[in-house]
C-alpha cells in the first residue's frame, strides 16, 4: 500500500513565517517517525536561499495520522542547512528544553477570512456588523460565523491525535479561538503549528482564508485584536507552594521586554494599546485575574497555595509558538538562577 506523507516546514519569510508543505509518496510505510527520510527542497523560493546553492533539508520531527487524506500523515520538520546545521529561521531549536520540564498551552485566536470581500464573515460589504458583545461563545446564525469550517477543524484535530483543548468564538464576528496543550515545549509548539496548519486548509473547503494578524480590521477601530496567549510553568512552579517564585519570574519578565516583543508577532504594537483587555507595548505588568496586564496570574494558582502557571497575554496570534517558548524559558531560567 501506498501512504502520502505530508512534509510542513516553516519558510524564510520576514517578519511573520508562513507554512509550507510538499507530499511524499512512500510504499509499505509503518506510520512511524523513524521511518520518515529527510528530505530537500528549493530554499530560494521560499527565503531561505540563494538560487545557485539552494538546497534546504527538511528533518522530521514529529507524525500525525492525517485524518482528511486516504493513508496519509502529517509530518512537521525543522529546515536545515545543507551541511545539517539549523537554519537561521529554524526557531524550534533554539528551545532549550530538553528534559521537557516546561508545559505550554496555547490559546490561538483568529479571524476566519472571505477572499471575496476581504472581510470576515459577519461584515457586511463596506460596512461592520454591530459592535462587540454578542459574538463571544454566541450560538446563532446572527452572531456566529463560519462554525461549519470550526467544527471540521476541531475533529480533524482530535483525529489526528493533537491536544486540542478546545475552541470558542471570539469578541468579533467571525473570529475564533481554539487551545492545544502539551508537556514539553517543542511538542507544544509541533501541535500548534500542525493544528494551524489543519486550520488553514479545512478552510480552502470553503472558500475562506486564515488571518492570524493581531488587528486586522484597523487599530484604529473599537475591534479587539487576535493574541496567542501563552500559558506556561515549569517544575518548581507547578510544585513548591511559593509565591516568590511566580513574584521572581514576573519581575524578571519585566526586565526583558524587547527579548518578548522582538518574537511576541509582528505589527503587534496595533494590538497592545492598553485598551481591549491588553497592556500597552512599552510597558509591563502583573498581576492576579488582570486581564490588562502584561502577564495574568490566574486565581486557580492563587488558591492552589501557589502552584500552577502564568498566561503571558502580549503574544500576538502571528507569533510562532517556538520563539515564544524559547523566550519565555530563557526569562524563567534567568529569574530562577
Amino acid at each position: 500500500m501506498k501512504s502520502k506523507l505530508e512534509y510542513i516546514w516553516l519558510d524564510g519569510y520576514q517578519p511573520t513565517q508562513s507554512l509550507r508543505s510538499k507530499t511524499q509518496v512512500r510504499d509499505n510505510f509503518g506510520g512511524t517517525l523513524e521511518e520518515c527520510p529527510m528530505w530537500s527542497f528549493d530554499g530560494s523560493s521560499t527565503q531561505q536561499a540563494e538560487g545557485n546553492d539552494s538546497d534546504c533539508l527538511l528533518k522530521p520531527v514529529a507524525i500525525y495520522p492525517d485524518p482528511d487524506r486516504a493513508n496519509a500523515y502529517l509530518v512537521m520538520t525543522e529546515v536545515l542547512n545543507a551541511d545539517g546545521t539549523p537554519h537561521v529561521s529554524n526557531g524550534r531549536a533554539t528551545i532549550d528544553d530538553d528534559d521537557e520540564d516546561f508545559w505550554f498551552g496555547f490559546e490561538q485566536e483568529y479571524f476566519l477570512w472571505d477572499i471575496k470581500t476581504n472581510l470576515p464573515p459577519g461584515f457586511p460589504p463596506g460596512g461592520y456588523p454591530g459592535p462587540q458583545g454578542p459574538y463571544y461563545c454566541s450560538v446563532g446564525a446572527q452572531n456566529a460565523f463560519g462554525r461549519e469550517v470550526i467544527e471540521d477543524h476541531m475533529d480533524l484535530c482530535l483525529e489526528a491525535g493533537l491536544n486540542l483543548e478546545g475552541i470558542n468564538g471570539e469578541v468579533a464576528a467571525g473570529q475564533w479561538e481554539f487551545q492545544v496543550f502539551s508537556k514539553g515545549a517543542k511538542k507544544a509548539g509541533d501541535e500548534t503549528w500542525i493544528a494551524r496548519y489543519l486550520l488553514d486548509r479545512t478552510a480552502e473547503r470553503y472558500g475562506l482564508a486564515i488571518n492570524y494578524e493581531p488587528k486586522p480590521l484597523g487599530k484604529e477601530l473599537d475591534w479587539n485584536g487576535s493574541g496567542m496567549h501563552a500559558n506556561f510553568s515549569n517544575g518548581p512552579m507547578r510544585e513548591d507552594g511559593d509565591e516568590s517564585i511566580f513574584t521572581k519570574i514576573c519581575e524578571e519578565f519585566g526586565k526583558n521586554i524587547d527579548r518578548h516583543i522582538s518574537v511576541y508577532g509582528a505589527n503587534n504594537d496595533h494590538r497592545l494599546t492598553g485598551l481591549h483587555e491588553t497592556q500597552s507595548i512599552d510597558q509591563f505588568s502583573y498581576g492576579v485575574s488582570d486581564r490588562g496586564a502584561s502577564i495574568r496570574i490566574p486565581i486557580g494558582t492563587v488558591e492552589d497555595g501557589w502552584k500552577g502557571r502564568l498566561e503571558d497575554r502580549r503574544t500576538a496570534s502571528n507569533a510562532d509558538p517556538y520563539k515564544v517558548a524559547a523566550a519565555i524559558i530563557k526569562t524563567t531560567k534567568e529569574a530562577l538562577a
